[in-house]
């Protein structure tokens, strides 16, 4: 590249991070009383629909949606990067009204804008998935504490050299996640060995993974993310549960009832509804049932939930039939935007992946039923 546009490149590249490094949807959506309010929906045998709160957030929509537009994106002389920083800077107009929009009535409507809805083939694969006999799972009874799952995650990650800090949550819903470097842990979190395993695949070996691999690019456009991203790093995530051997077909359930509440919480609006659908049509546990109907009603509706078997489908075949596979490990990047990413990473202007997923650089060997089941997603 020329140095003019080297400079200028850079200079739009900074000037777009320092604008938007701070909007974090998940963090927005976070309920600073998930705990509380919990215990409150239980307590009134499920008649109270929790009433979350959230962090307030200082954002200037206005100001900020102009800086957007007016970064000189015309001015980098290469198609590529004209589509690449041009279709993020449209990703994130729409996700500055989300992330202002969290705790009101508009944020089902700008969730559904930005994530979409779940299609009658996503409705499909989770009817099929939750029909599937619960049989097929080894049963395993030994439950590991918060304590364990964050010294065995940590284990993980200094076998393969990670940078991260560790950490307990008391007021989580999941039961870990990767927030930039942070690996962070619910402090009631109770898993098998299996779920751990899985989960280390999933937070670390792609979450943690694809933002380390960002930091290290010459450019910072790919810790900010390809427009809607969250399919394929959730479905790589998911992914290498499954090529790491961890994928059970309970975990495949609650995918699939994931599915099934977003698909409840448009049609219901109503918490205890979406709640007692899961519990009574499909026998969930209350705490269970409880963690994934929270999961799609917090913001005011959260419509990502049913991406995850959608995303897997997608990294199952690209992962099958893709020789630039693993491009998409460069940073947080999309399917649709990997042709552009693995031309970007040819001409020089970024850097192919340093770090691979260890499930994608040493696949397990896979049993043919859940073979057969993860192929049969659609």
């Amino acid at each position: 590249m020329k140095q003019t546009m080297t400079t200028t490149l850079h200079q739009l590249d900074q000037a777009l991070y320092e604008c938007i490094s701070g909007i974090d949807i998940l963090e927005a959506v976070a309920p600073v009383n998930y705990k509380e309010e919990r215990a409150r929906f239980f307590q009134s045998n499920f008649s109270l629909n929790p009433r979350f709160a959230y962090n307030e957030h200082n954002v200037d929509l206005f100001k900020t949606k102009r800086a957007l537009y007016q970064l000189p994106v015309e001015s980098l002389q290469d198609s590529d990067l004209e589509t690449l920083y041009g279709d993020i800077i449209e990703s994130y107009v729409d996700k500055l009204d989300q992330f202002k929009s969290v705790g009101t009535t508009d944020f089902l409507y700008d969730s559904l804008r930005y994530y979409g809805e779940p299609s009658p083939k996503d409705i499909g694969n989770a009817r099929f998935i939750l029909h599937l006999p619960d049989d097929l799972d080894p049963r395993q009874d030994t439950l590991l504490d918060a304590a364990v799952i964050a010294s065995r995650l940590d284990v993980f990650g200094q076998r393969y050299g990670y940078e991260y800090q560790i950490s307990l949550h008391d007021s989580m819903i999941a039961n870990a996640l990767v927030s930039g470097l942070r690996i962070k842990v619910n402090s009631s979190a109770r898993v098998t060995q299996t779920e751990l395993d899985a989960l280390a695949h999933h937070e670390l070996g792609v979450h943690l993974v694809t933002t380390l691999n960002a930091r290290k690019q010459p450019l910072r456009i790919l810790t900010l993310g390809s427009p809607v991203n969250t399919t394929t790093q959730e479905g790589l995530a998911i992914l290498c549960e499954y090529l790491s051997g961890n994928l059970t077909l309970s975990r495949l359930k609650i995918l699939a009832l994931r599915v099934l509440a977003v698909q409840s919480m448009m049609q219901e609006k109503d918490f205890k509804q979406t709640f007692l659908m899961l519990k009574e049509q499909y026998q969930v546990l209350d705490e269970q049932a409880f963690t994934i109907t929270a999961r799609v009603y917090r913001g005011g509706g959260f419509t990502k939930d049913f991406l995850y078997l959608q995303g897997l489908h997608q990294m199952m075949n690209a992962y099958e039939q893709r020789d630039d596979f693993n491009n998409l490990l460069a940073g947080k990047a999309s399917l649709e935007q990997l042709p552009l990413i693995t031309r970007l990473i040819e001409k020089g202007i970024l850097s192919a992946p340093e770090l691979i997923s260890p499930a994608i650089e040493s696949p397990q060997h896979i049993d043919p039923v859940k073979k057969f089941i993860a192929h049969a997603i659609k």
